[in-house]
């Protein structure tokens, strides 16, 4: 008789075997290289992870400081001014290019601003209403919206105020390359609303006019602005009325533009083609758009909690 048979060894011994075969079959590998590759796979996924999380957290825009944000919007906004007025007066060429604009809008059909323009101006306590709203509010609501923003929504402050530069300082590119005599200077039979009315506040018209640059209409600011302000209010707001106000602002401000004879069609259009590049700019830069990111980030809420210190236990106690 033979010796005694291990079944146990033999039984291991062909479920290694077995093992071995559909690791081959399965990865090309032995079992126990699949092992550490699937280890190492697993390392690098780990380190892939780190490395999205802390440059994720490198493009977390920076707790805004209001000394700061105060500097910088003042500063730029002088830029803006001085380097708009500083384009040389190219009347003639802005005279062609309005020419070009309102024939390629009659073309299109939609060249009925003047209708809307005279049709407004008959109403008197109306027409002045929008002068004064094209003067003043401009400003007033993008700067309340900006201190709206730093004060309720600081974690997406700085993404939103990158949009409204990027938009402005592509505006200045557009004044600089295609000056364009608004409506109420072309000659084409639009009525000078500021002029006829005298209201006050408008560096468009009157005295004031040869302090600003009169052909600097081409894209819109007011609708880059406006369109910027409600959208930020549309995303942001908590309340539906403020959301609902978020949109309205800029249909407003289009009527505005046009019954005063200030801008075109187009020149919206140019404002809407600025705002667009503002929010892929700045959508390169921190690699989300700007209202994506969360109101207050998490990296903040973690600085300004103190560290906690374990409390000394006195001798002899547990």
């Amino acid at each position: 008789m033979g010796e005694p048979t291990d079944t146990r060894t033999q039984d291991g011994d062909e479920a290694a075997q077995l093992r071995h075969d559909s690791s081959v079959r399965a990865t090309g590998r032995p079992a126990d290289e699949a092992a550490d590759g699937a280890g190492g796979s697993t390392a690098l996924r780990t380190e892939r992870s780190l490395r999205s999380r802390i440059t994720a957290q490198r493009r977390i825009p920076a707790r805004p400081r209001l000394w700061f944000e105060l500097a910088l919007i003042g500063l730029s906004y002088w830029l803006y001014s001085l380097v708009r007025n500083a384009f040389p007066t190219q009347a003639a060429v802005a005279q062609q290019h309005a020419d070009w604009v309102w024939h390629a809008e009659q073309f299109l059909g939609i060249a009925v601003e003047r209708s809307i323009n005279h049709g407004v101006n008959s109403v008197t306590w109306l027409i002045v209403g929008m002068n004064y709203y094209y003067a003043t509010l401009h400003f007033v609501i993008t700067i309340g919206v900006l201190v709206w923003l730093y004060r309720s929504h600081p974690g997406r402050y700085a993404a939103a105020r990158t949009v409204l530069f990027i938009t402005t300082g592509v505006a200045l590119l557009g004044f600089y390359f295609f000056p364009l005599a608004p409506p109420r200077l072309a000659g084409f039979g639009f009525i000078d609303t500021v002029t006829v009315h005298h209201t006050w506040g408008s560096l468009a018209s009157g005295a004031a006019a040869s302090a600003t640059n009169q052909f600097a209409a081409m894209p819109s600011m007011h609708i880059g602005w406006s369109v910027w302000c409600g959208l930020t209010i549309f995303f942001l707001a908590e309340r539906t009325w403020v959301r609902a106000l978020g949109l309205v602002y800029p249909l407003l401000t289009l009527t505005v533009i046009i019954s005063t004879a200030n801008h075109y069609w187009m020149d919206a259009g140019g404002g809407l083609l600025c705002l667009g590049i503002g929010f892929v700019g700045t959508r390169l830069v921190y690699h989300r758009w700007a209202y994506q990111f969360p109101q207050i980030p998490a990296s903040w809420q973690k600085a300004a909690v103190p560290e906690q210190r374990p409390t000394p236990v006195a001798a002899g106690r547990r």
